[in-house]
């Protein structure tokens, strides 16, 4: 069992490709949601993806460990180009004690919550269209 210091990455969709790392920009489709202590998941309002709530699908580019939560970047370190997985993010790795967005605004994020998001990491960014 995972302590609550860490992030537990659960793969929806595995892939065969290489494994992502910190060198490298990458292109990603992302939705946020707030983990409730009893494991449902409340939508943040941030999402890439139009079927989550996105005026329109968009990608997100990311570098690991570049101005991302640390929650983000350990989890992504976990997961290969291609592959789409659950990122658990306990409050202390995400944005701890700082709420984040306004409630009724585009997206809103209440103080020492547990994070969850749904990733799937195409490639690198610059790289083959999608």
């Amino acid at each position: 069992m995972a302590s609550s210091q860490e992030v537990v990455v659960k793969t929806i969709t595995p892939s065969s490709g290489v494994p992502v790392t910190k060198q490298h920009r990458y292109t990603s489709k992302v939705t946020l949601y707030i983990e409730e202590d009893d494991k449902s998941k409340t939508p943040s309002g941030w999402s890439t993806r139009k079927e989550d709530g996105a005026a329109a699908d968009s990608f997100f580019d990311f570098q690991p460990g570049v101005n991302l939560i640390q929650g983000w970047t350990q989890g992504v370190l976990q997961m290969k180009e291609g592959e789409r997985a659950w990122l658990h993010v306990p409050a202390p790795l995400g944005y701890g004690s700082s709420p984040m967005g306004s409630p009724g605004g585009a997206f809103y994020i209440p103080a020492n919550s547990n994070l969850l998001f749904d990733i799937e990491v195409f490639g690198k960014a610059g790289g083959a269209e999608f």
